[in-house]
């Protein structure tokens, strides 16, 4: 599985779009339905899954799955 592939799964236990669905221009909390709850505890799914650290002022940035993933990739 990609790591792209991978993530979106992992945003899709969140929201009920499918994870070949997902699009990187979707809005977590627009387009997904992401509660402030939500985004905290798939944040600390990602750190987990992927075993990075985000800093949570750059982490509350991020509006878009393709913003996401960007920042992912450059941890």
């Amino acid at each position: 599985m990609t790591q792209e592939m991978e993530f979106k799964t992992i945003v899709a236990q969140y929201c009920e779009v499918k994870p070949e669905d997902m699009t990187n221009e979707m809005r977590f909390r627009e387009d997904l339905g992401f509660s402030s709850l939500d985004f905290m505890s798939f944040l600390g799914e990602l750190e987990d899954t992927f075993d990075v650290e985000l800093e949570e002022e750059d982490a509350l940035q991020i509006l878009t799955i393709g913003e996401a993933l960007d920042m992912l990739q450059t941890l």
